[in-house]
């Protein structure tokens, strides 16, 4: 097709058409509001056309659902690469919707139908067992979390993570008391991963005095006082004024 040539939905019917009919369905357009339906034997087949993938061609056809299991989505097949995550993540949420998605490819010279999914039920628990370890990072990353300093649906902004609350931890103790190693620090709450933040040192705020002693250097001075919020909630926990301080 060429390029200055306006696309309309009803230039996916012809190729839709052809492709069904060569398998031995008797295909119609436009039958009680379905723009496609094929039919073999007693097996029912819907098709929605359309010229871009939307919510609302979502939504269509999981209303199709209604009637048959095996309901498509047509579309032209997209340029941008079909191997990037924006396309697996919208394959991912039409297999979600049990819902097939057929791509046509409209050229000059040649049509060419591809049926990239097909109608099927999706495994919900087969996902979830691929994706554990996802969710048991979430999950730590919560539970090593000490309060909620994030806005959801922020953009571009930092970040409070459980990593950085425990640098700020860290640097509150060495600010407070001093050179300290690892260990002691341990012993005062930091956590397990705190000999690694010392020694990979991310943030620029620790020196190493000698080997297994640490201190918080200026910028570490400077830097965690546009944590106040965090540091006092530290302080009042090794202060021991913290209400959950001992339970």
């Amino acid at each position: 097709m060429n390029k200055k040539d306006k696309l309309y939905e009803s230039d996916l019917y012809e190729p839709i058409r052809k492709y069904f009919s060569k398998l031995g369905y008797a295909v119609y357009g436009e039958v009680k509001n379905c723009d496609v339906t094929a039919i073999k034997e007693d097996e029912l087949i819907i098709i929605e056309l359309k010229k871009n993938l939307t919510v609302d061609l979502l939504v269509q056809a999981a209303n199709r659902k209604r009637m048959t299991e095996l309901v498509y989505i047509a579309i032209p097949k997209p340029k941008y690469n079909l191997r990037s995550k924006k396309w697996r993540d919208i394959c991912h949420l039409i297999r979600r919707l049990e819902i097939g998605l057929i791509l046509i490819s409209l050229q000059k010279t040649r049509t060419n139908v591809e049926i990239a999914l097909s109608p099927a039920p999706f495994d919900s628990l087969k996902t979830l067992k691929l994706n554990k370890k996802k969710r048991e990072q979430i999950i730590r990353e919560v539970e090593g979390r000490n309060g909620d300093y994030n806005v959801g649906g922020s953009n571009k902004t930092k970040i409070m993570t459980a990593y950085k609350e425990s640098c700020i931890q860290i640097a509150f103790l060495l600010g407070k008391l001093g050179e300290l190693s690892p260990k002691e620090l341990r012993s005062m709450g930091t956590g397990d991963k705190t000999a690694s933040i010392l020694n990979k040192n991310y943030y620029g705020w620790f020196s190493k005095v000698r080997h297994g002693v640490y201190t918080l250097n200026e910028k570490g001075k400077q830097d965690i006082q546009n944590f106040q919020e965090q540091v006092d909630f530290f302080a009042k926990i090794h202060d021991g004024t913290n209400e959950n301080q001992g339970k």
